[in-house]
């Protein structure tokens, strides 16, 4: 279950110095998706996730990828998207556990005040249409389409691997 994490908490963009969830959430609420390398549930729901970061590119909000890997797994498995949105990268699961994930992939939306508004793990539609409902109602914003008809069929998420 999500839980709000610690607002001193980094976050570390794949191309540059990494900052506090304070900082990130100074002015805008950030919704991201976290995501596993290892799993190919997270590979899953690439697209559908960047339908969800497109509907809100220009939004006020952030859109980012929170990916349980270093910046090598990252640009592997994401590729150029790794680039188009921003990425953060968490080698050793301190941010996912930190905002109490426990499944990979999530769907995770923190409002300016540092509070998990909305958090969904794995992809229950239902869940992610409830979240992304919430957030459009809140910024005043159009609502992505969910479920898509290329959307994978409902899934739990893969519980977080083990770090060797």
């Amino acid at each position: 279950m999500a839980n709000n994490p610690p607002l001193d908490l980094t976050l570390t963009p794949i191309n540059g110095p990494g900052r506090s969830v304070n900082a990130w959430i100074s002015m805008f609420h950030l919704v991201f998706v976290a995501l596993d390398p290892s799993n190919e549930r997270s590979r899953r729901i690439l697209d559908t996730a960047t339908r969800v970061f497109d509907t809100y590119d220009e939004a006020d909000c952030r859109v980012a990828w929170l990916v349980a890997g270093d910046a090598a797994d990252t640009r592997k498995f994401l590729g150029p998207l790794a680039d188009e949105v921003l990425t953060f990268i968490d080698p050793d699961y301190t941010a996912i556990k930190a905002f109490g994930l426990a499944t990979l992939p999530a769907i995770v939306h923190l409002g300016v005040d540092g509070s998990i508004a909305n958090a969904t793990e794995g992809w229950d539609p239902a869940g992610w249409r409830k979240l992304t409902d919430e957030l459009s109602r809140v910024l005043k914003w159009t609502q992505p389409p969910i479920p898509w008809p290329t959307d994978p069929a409902p899934f739990d998420g893969a519980p977080l691997r083990a770090l060797a």
